[in-house]
Formats: structure tokens, sequence, C-alpha cells
């Protein structure tokens, strides 16, 4: 992989997102079965829009994608001119056209040196992973001093928690994954405990607040078009109207 050792240049605190989009991307998520690659690929300019926001042009610099799927991120940090790099520990979520130098690995156990990404993504990824903190300490260990990480999550009290059996899951897991069988004809992608896991944004912050090694840049919803840092500071409440955390994090030197 290539290092960059520049200094991140973030630009000023991002303002709230807007309505009209927010209202692009929620169009484009309800086509994301008929299509996956419009949805994607307007999700992934949108993210490097927001990593850019934070910390600068990717330009010249290591992006590490984790859990990238089908590659959209990938491609869209390349087309800025970064030098991304995509691990996805599912070869069937690779799709059929990965991006050139995809690796299939573990988001527990990179096979990466220590500090050697200027930015380290990862898109709705951490409520797919049975030990979030692990893995969250994965993606800070990758992170070179001053590097940028960045994470979001559907939190499991957000309408979209239950992902394709939403918003059922609020009566139960089981109850809402045979109400998709019924409807669908069909078994869900996702079982509770299995490949989807109970994340909840109070317990993620006070984990990454409580270390050390990274300082925590903001935590707000990604797709909420006002208020989006307000509505996370608010117990119990950010836990149905975040509906998915955003999570900026700076890695600190040793």
């Amino acid at each position: 992989m290539h290092s960059n050792s520049r200094p991140t240049e973030p630009r000023s605190t991002p303002k709230d997102p807007s309505l009209r989009r927010s209202l692009a991307l929620f169009r484009a998520f309800r086509r994301e079965q008929q299509d996956p690659d419009g949805c994607y690929s307007l999700l992934a300019r949108d993210a490097a829009d927001q990593v850019e926001a934070y910390g600068g042009p990717v330009r010249g610099r290591t992006v590490a994608d984790v859990g990238g799927g089908g590659g959209w991120f990938t491609e869209e940090f390349r087309r800025r001119g970064a030098h991304a790099y995509l691990f996805e520990p599912d070869a069937g979520e690779l799709g059929p056209k990965p991006p050139a130098g995809a690796v299939i690995a573990d988001g527990y156990l990179l096979p990466l040196a220590d500090g050697s990404a200027d930015v380290v993504f990862s898109s709705n990824v951490l409520e797919h992973v049975a030990d979030p903190e692990t893995f969250l300490s994965e993606l800070v260990r990758v992170a070179r001093p001053g590097g940028l990480i960045y994470v979001s999550f559907t939190n499991w009290l957000s309408p979209w928690g239950g992902h394709e059996w939403a918003p059922w899951h609020y009566l139960g897991a089981e109850r809402a994954r045979a109400r998709y069988r019924r409807r669908t004809g069909k078994p869900p992608k996702h079982a509770l405990g299995e490949n989807l896991f109970a994340v909840h944004i109070g317990p993620t912050l006070h984990q990454v607040r409580a270390r050390e090694d990274v300082e925590v840049v903001a935590a707000r919803s990604r797709y909420w078009p006002f208020l989006a840092s307000a509505v996370v500071r608010v117990p119990g409440l950010r836990e149905f109207a975040t509906w998915n955390l955003l999570l900026i994090l700076r890695r600190c030197a040793p």
C-alpha cells in the first residue's frame, strides 16, 4: 500500500445535510433492489464528500475500505485520486466485477501494518459483526496518527434496524423474519445473532469516547436533514431517531 504522511486538511465543520440530499438518498435506497448500482454509486459519492469535508481531499492518500461489498466506495475514492483498497470478508458480496486488488479479509484481523492508511472507511458494517469493539480497535490500529476513521452503522432501534424485515423488528426478530418469509416466499438474508447484531448508539459512543487513541471529531446522523448532531446528544431519542450513526474519528499520535 502507498503511504502518505501529509497532515489532513479539514474544511470547516460541515453543516447539516440538505433536505434535497436526504430525499435523493432515500429515493435511491427505495430502489436498491431494482437498481443497486444507482443506489450505491450515489451513496458512495455522498460518503466520499463527507470524508473530504472532514479530512480534506483524498487525492494521493491511502484509503482502506473495510467491508465495502461490491466496491462502489473503493471505486469512488479511486476516481478522486486516492490509493483505495477494498477488504471484504464475504466473497459473495464482491459481485461479478470486484475492484482490482480486492482482498478477502476479516475485519477483525486486517492484513495491514499499523498506521498504514490515511483514511479507514467502514460503511454499514458495524451492525454485522459480533464484536463491534474489537472491530473498531482494528480500524484504529491501521489508521496513521492524524488519520481519519469513518464509521457508520444502522443502530438496532432505528426504523431500519431490522434491515429487510424492518420495521417489524420492533415486535421481535423471529416474528419479523417469519413475516418476511410469508410475504416474499423466501428466507430473509439477515438473522439476528448470526449476521446482524443489535448495536446501540449509547454504548458505542461510550466505547469510542473512552479510548485514548482516538479523538471523536463528529457523532451525527448520517442522513438526517437537520439537527444531525443534536439528535445524537439526546439519550433514548437517539436510538430511534438517528436512523444511522456516523462517527468521524481521528487517530491520536502515540
